[in-house]
C-alpha cells in the first residue's frame, strides 16, 4: 500500500468519524434534554453527567495511548510513535479539561462550591497538570530526539496517576459519587440513562478518533515539510 493510498483511507476514516460524531452528539442532546428522566436526588442538573463522565474516560484512553506510544518510541525509535504520543497527549488534556470544567459546573449546585479538594478531583487535577507540563515541554523544547525521549519518560511516568484517579473513589472516603455505571435502582442507571450514556460516549469517541487522525495527519505533513527543507538546504550547501 502506497503512502498516498494510506493517507486517502485515513482521511476517509476521519471524515466518517466526524459525521458519526456530529450525528451522535445531536442524538445525545435530544435524548439528554427530551427523553431521560430526572435523577431522584439531583434533579435536572445531573444531565451534565452524560458528557462529564465520557470526557473523563476518554482522557484516560488518550493518556493510555501516550503511555503505549511512548514505550514504542523509546523501544523502536520510530518517529511515528512519538507523533502518536504527542497528538494523544493534546487530546487527553482537552478531554480532561472538559471533564474538570463540567464537574465543577455540576458540583456548584450539588455541593455548594465550584471546587473542593476531594481525592477524585485532586488526583484528576494532578493528572491534568502532568500532561500540561508534558505539552509545555514539547512546546518550549526543540525538535531533537532528546526532547522526544524526555517527553516519552514523562508520558510513561504520568500514566501512573490514571489508575489512582480511577480507583480514588473506592480507595478513600470521598465526596465524589460512587461509580454509577452499574445496574440497580439506588445508585445505578435506568435503562434510558444507560442507553443515553452509551450513545453520548460513542459520539465523543468518534470525535476523539477524528481529532486524533487529524492531528496525526497535520504532524506528519509538518515533518515532511521539515525534511524537504533540510534536503533543499543540504542540496544548496547551506
Amino acid at each position: 500500500m502506497t503512502q498516498d493510498t494510506l493517507l486517502g483511507r485515513t482521511t476517509l476514516l476521519s471524515r466518517l468519524f466526524l459525521a458519526l460524531a456530529f450525528i451522535g452528539i445531536l442524538v445525545s442532546l435530544a435524548l439528554v434534554f427530551l427523553w431521560v428522566p430526572n435523577e431522584r436526588q439531583q434533579g435536572v442538573v445531573y444531565r451534565i453527567f452524560f458528557f462529564h463522565v465520557p470526557a473523563g474516560l476518554l482522557s484516560f484512553v488518550a493518556f493510555a495511548i501516550v503511555f503505549v506510544a511512548s514505550i514504542g518510541y523509546l523501544w523502536k525509535g520510530n518517529r511515528m510513535w512519538d507523533m502518536v504520543a504527542h497528538s494523544a497527549a493534546e487530546l487527553g488534556v482537552v478531554f480532561a479539561t472538559l471533564s474538570l470544567t463540567t464537574g465543577s459546573i455540576w458540583a456548584r449546585p450539588i455541593w455548594g462550591v465550584w471546587w473542593t479538594w476531594d481525592p477524585r478531583l485532586t488526583t484528576m487535577l494532578i493528572l491534568w497538570l502532568i500532561y500540561v507540563g508534558y505539552l509545555m515541554l514539547r512546546a518550549y523544547g526543540t525538535e531533537d530526539t532528546r526532547v522526544s525521549r524526555f517527553a516519552s519518560v514523562v508520558g510513561i511516568i504520568g500514566f501512573v496517576d490514571v489508575p489512582i484517579v480511577f480507583f480514588s473513589v473506592r480507595w478513600w472516603r470521598t465526596q465524589h459519587p460512587q461509580p454509577l455505571l452499574k445496574p440497580g435502582d439506588e445508585f445505578g442507571l435506568t435503562p434510558e440513562m444507560t442507553m443515553t450514556f452509551l450513545i453520548a460516549f460513542a459520539a465523543l469517541s468518534f470525535l476523539f478518533g477524528h481529532l486524533l487522525l487529524e492531528r496525526l495527519a497535520m504532524r506528519r505533513m509538518s515533518a515532511d515539510v521539515q525534511e524537504m527543507r533540510q534536503a533543499l538546504s543540504a542540496e544548496k550547501g547551506v
